[in-house]
């Protein structure tokens, strides 16, 4: 358990980190002040910058204002989740000095504000790129393996359980991978359909993998209207396996899954906001650092492939959250950039603070409702999911 929650943070904490560097290295490009640079959340520890000198100076403790140090503060904060970084006139004050985020043009700020979720996306192409090199699962096709160096771990997985199925009378789930019928090794999902078509109405033994553990079920094969004469247990087969791509081709493979990943996210944000507006309901299955921190320990236990692939998926969606134009996002504040640019004048700032706080207050609300519903979903059983 202890190594699944050290990965948690580590994990979390370094896409956060990823996010909060787009805005530190963009702001110095454009010459605005990073006043502190933060490793995990406040309250701080202690810190260091350089001073006038150009020496180190160490500071102890909260009371330190990181506006009063001459370059950036960089400290090290109690909360070991992420980091942060304050940016001189972040919120439109000093909007005078030639250093202030208030003073840039608009663009800059456009792309300054956005830049966190780019490197989010950046972090999601890397360690794809990592996987398909090192090796990722995938469903192994013609097309498949004329393009990687290697595959391995082959199995032959359930993908869909048709109702009233003899697969679904057996017990037979979605995941499952079927290792053998009748103690006779299969290794392909031809061979599977041939041995059931040469015994209908005959009872088998269906060997299968079930996550960590192995069972035998009892499947009588049947022919089934949608079946065209034959016996079938009635499920959807495919083989998968660990595939790696050469060098050259990871990046490409890599590119093509963030792509259809960010279309599979939206098109799901769209679903889900479509059933709140229309039904007033939650479809979608949620998760906040509860469900994370369950994830986060299946994927431990699936092994690095999967661990790779779940930060990834992890760093695209928080790119696409901060990105939604919603107040107290990243999204939330190029919008009222964009207002400032039609409107030719910013907003009041006290109404625009009062905005986003607003809208920081229904995010942490937000969470605290996901919270609760990983809470009624996995119940006394989190501690066990985890480990």
């Amino acid at each position: 358990m202890f190594i699944i929650i050290i990965a948690f943070f580590i994990i979390l904490g370094l896409l956060v980190l990823a996010h909060e560097l787009g805005h530190f290295f963009t702001a110095r490009i454009f010459g605005v002040r990073a006043e502190e640079f933060g490793f995990g959340l406040p309250p701080r520890l202690f810190g260091f910058y350089r001073n006038a000198a150009s020496r180190l100076k160490f500071i102890w403790g909260k009371k330190f204002n990181a506006a009063d140090a001459p370059k950036t503060l960089f400290s090290l904060n109690a909360i070991p989740i992420g980091g942060f970084v304050k940016i001189k006139g972040e919120n439109g004050e000093e909007q005078n000095e030639p250093d202030s985020f208030g003073h840039k043009k608009i663009w800059q700020r456009v792309i300054i504000l956005s830049s966190g979720v780019l490197m989010n996306v950046l972090v999601c192409i890397l360690l794809l790129t990592i996987g398909f090199n090192f090796g990722i699962p995938a469903i192994i096709d013609d097309e498949t393996i004329s393009q990687v160096k290697s595959v391995r771990d082959e199995k032959i997985q359930i993908v869909s359980v048709n109702v009233d199925s003899p697969a679904a009378a057996a017990g037979i789930l979605v995941g499952d991978n079927i290792l053998a019928l009748d103690n006779i090794s299969m290794t392909s999902a031809e061979a599977i359909q041939n041995y059931t078509k040469q015994h209908p109405n005959q009872k088998i033994i269906v060997t299968l993998e079930r996550g960590q553990n192995k069972l035998s079920l009892n499947a009588i094969p049947q022919i089934l209207p949608t079946s065209e004469g034959q016996a079938v247990l009635g499920v959807g087969l495919v083989q998968t396996g660990i595939v790696s791509y050469p060098w050259y081709a990871s990046l490409w493979q890599a590119l093509k899954a963030t792509y259809f990943l960010i279309l599979a996210m939206f098109g799901a944000l769209y679903d889900l906001l479509k059933n709140i507006i229309a039904h007033g309901e939650v479809t979608a299955e949620l998760a906040g650092p509860v469900g994370i921190a369950v994830l986060t320990g299946q994927m431990v236990r699936l092994g690095l492939a999967y661990l790779l692939q779940f930060a990834a998926l992890l760093s695209l969606n928080l790119a696409l959250i901060n990105i939604l134009p919603f107040p107290a996002l990243d999204g939330g504040r190029i919008l009222f950039l964009i207002i400032e640019k039609i409107r030719g004048r910013a907003l009041n700032q006290k109404l625009e603070a009062l905005i986003h706080n607003i809208g920081f207050a229904v995010l942490m609300l937000l969470i605290l409702l996901v919270t609760y519903r990983d809470l009624v979903r996995w119940g006394g059983k989190i501690i066990e999911k985890i480990t």
